[in-house]
């Protein structure tokens, strides 16, 4: 038997979580066939088998933790490892055989990696699920609506929300975190205002202004690195947990690039094709939790990174013209959480300052 372990997958990742298989005991691949679907800091990646031949058996199971080096399966020696095609005994089945063996025969469950995904956070079993999708494909809706037919109130955490829970745990541990709040009056925005580009546009301002809210802090050492770039973290909900992936070198991109890689990362999130580079070495976040609802946030700052800007549903307050009347003015609640080791109350307030400004300006 020669065994097939879990490779390096780069990013100085140590392990992984098996989110699905896509091959059974008995079955024959060939080289670079699709073997399983492994979860790596909320990224999902196919990992293909580096040879030909036929299963002997798995060695891990859909759940399972995973460290790069430890056995993911075995495969047989001899007459049925070679290299080549599917040897000759292998015969298609008859149509009728087909037929009976249905849409969920082993190894044969058609799903894609997010909805295995999810299954799993449900508990669900895909081979008891009936599946609604074009070519008897399962979707989201089809797990969900079993799992509500199961009547499971809760699940274990696993996946994106386990990776998510584990993460925000270590944080609170080891961040001191201080929130201050403020509003920007946007009533001089055009209807047509691009809400994101604007945030990533001020969010350089307060950069530029403080730039120690962009510096990562080593807490062994007590030091505080500027970083060069500012590679802004851009958090996005999903039905699957909180993603954030990193727009890189932001204040050189233009903001058509931003709006085309925003966009790019929501259609990641949603298809959970973004890889695990897309997800790491964010110096700064942006949450923009108001789309869906709420004015101010104390949020939860990533170490190494030492502050995140939270922005909450525009909402109408009043303000003093000129000729001492009273108008409503369309306003902006902004939350800026730091890391208090690492950043002063001023230096916070001259950033959340410098936002301000440039969402109140008319350029």
């Amino acid at each position: 038997m020669s065994r097939f372990v879990l490779p390096d997958l780069g990013e100085g990742l140590l392990e992984a979580e098996i989110v699905s298989w896509h091959v059974a005991q008995g079955d024959h691949v060939v080289v670079d066939q699709p073997l399983l679907a492994v979860e790596t800091e909320k990224a999902v990646v196919e990992i293909p088998s580096p040879q030909a031949g036929h299963i002997a058996r798995l060695l891990a199971k859909a759940g399972e933790r995973v460290k790069v080096g430890e056995a993911l399966l075995e495969f047989e020696e001899g007459p049925h490892a070679e290299a080549g095609t599917v040897v000759g005994q292998l015969a298609e089945p008859a149509p009728a055989a087909k037929a009976a063996a249905g849409a969920h025969a082993p190894g044969t469950i058609r799903a894609t990696p997010a909805v295995r995904a999810r299954a799993r956070e449900l508990g669900i079993d895909l081979a008891r699920v009936t599946p609604t999708g074009p070519g008897s494909t399962v979707t989201v809706s089809d797990v969900q609506a079993a799992a509500a037919g199961a009547g499971q109130a809760s699940a274990p955490l696993r996946g994106a929300r386990g990776t998510m829970a584990a993460n925000m745990a270590r944080a609170w541990r080891e961040v001191v975190h201080a929130t201050i709040q403020d509003e920007a009056d946007i009533e001089a925005w055009p209807p047509s205002e691009d809400m994101t580009g604007r945030l990533i546009r001020a969010l350089i301002a307060g950069c530029k202004a403080e730039p120690f809210l962009n510096a990562s802090y080593d807490a062994a050492s007590m030091s505080l690195l500027e970083n060069p770039a500012i590679d802004l973290g851009l958090a996005i909900d999903s039905p699957d947990g909180l993603f954030v992936p990193v727009l890189r070198d932001t204040a050189r991109e233009t903001p058509q690039g931003w709006r085309l890689q925003v966009d790019a990362f929501k259609r990641g999130v949603q298809a959970r094709s973004l890889t695990p580079a897309d997800l790491r070495g964010a110096t700064i976040t942006l949450s923009n939790f108001g789309s869906i609802a709420g004015r101010h946030a104390s949020l939860i700052v990533m170490p190494p990174q030492v502050a995140i800007l939270g922005v909450g549903r525009a909402v109408a307050l009043p303000v003093r013209g000129a000729d001492g009347g009273v108008a409503l003015h369309r306003a902006l609640p902004l939350s800026l959480t730091f890391d208090h080791r690492a950043v002063t109350g001023g230096m916070a307030a001259r950033f959340l300052r410098a936002v301000i400004a440039d969402l109140e300006s008319k350029i």
